[in-house]
């Protein structure tokens, strides 16, 4: 091979590992995000009330799925984040929600608690790249 043959293949090689990594960062800047739409932080509730979960750049499916980018909802109230690499807890403080629901009703005693979504994948472990909401502050009324 000549030596202009070899800078035109230096070149092609170049401009394609470029573009792999300019695809596998603008990959990571789709990483899902999952959030509370109700009720709000601060918002003050009646004892029994509606949360509604959000979901941005990943897809929701039930547990036992385990396609690429998807994942379904696990609330936390009054407490913090589980291990990050185990499977999250089932208890009143960590519901599942393993066929993909997008909502539900809660009921909680009257006083400040606080409610924050973590995303877990088809054996309810949180992703490589843990995918969490920031926790939100209500005040339940009697």
């Amino acid at each position: 091979m000549n030596t202009k043959n070899k800078k035109y293949l230096i070149t092609i090689l170049t401009i394609l590992f470029l573009n792999i990594t300019f695809v596998s960062l603008a990959d990571d800047n789709k990483h899902g995000e999952v959030f509370i739409i109700s009720p709000l932080d601060g918002e003050v509730v009646k004892q029994t009330f509606r949360v509604v979960f959000g979901i941005k750049n990943f897809n929701l499916s039930p547990a036992g799925t385990y396609d690429k980018n998807t994942g379904h909802h696990h609330l936390i109230i009054d407490s913090g984040l589980p291990s990050l690499d185990s499977p999250i807890p089932s208890s009143t403080n960590y519901l599942h929600f393993g066929k993909a629901q997008e909502y539900t009703k809660i009921t909680l005693a009257p006083g400040k608690h606080t409610l924050q979504l973590l995303l877990g994948d088809g054996n309810h472990i949180p992703h490589k790249k843990p995918i969490f909401s920031k926790p939100i502050e209500i005040e339940v009324t009697p």
